[in-house]
């Protein structure tokens, strides 16, 4: 096992890692809207945070030599179900594979964030 950590990604929020690579697999963590260079969430919309989880991810795949392209599986927690179209519009852009997937609206999320997202992607 190999922990993965990209500095062009937030840091984690508690005690676990950005992602863990495991053989020819890379399990990320839920990113969550927070710009790495503010260090926040800045984008008030959940498409604007849905944009930046996008980027965040990719930063975790790409340290861990992979990318969106490879994504199989992806868990998406809303902290509204009525945002789920808005989600999408900007989801679709960026998982081009069209990767298994499971979305929930959960109460509450970190920071107050809208979204979140954690994948399983191939190396």
């Amino acid at each position: 096992m190999d922990v993965i950590h990209s500095p062009n990604a937030p840091a984690a929020l508690g005690p676990y890692s950005q992602a863990m690579r495991v053989g020819s697999l890379v399990y990320t963590s839920g990113q969550i809207g927070i710009d790495p260079t503010a260090g926040k969430i800045t984008a008030a919309t959940v498409d604007g945070q849905t944009e930046q989880v996008c980027k965040n991810l990719a930063a975790v795949l790409a340290a861990a030599g992979t990318d969106l392209t490879r994504v199989v599986k992806t868990t998406c927690f809303l902290a509204d179900i009525a945002d789920f179209a808005a989600f999408n519009e900007v989801y679709v852009r960026h998982f081009t594979g069209k990767p298994a997937r499971s979305c929930f609206a959960v109460k509450a999320l970190p920071a107050g964030a809208l979204c979140e997202i954690e994948v399983i992607a191939e190396v």
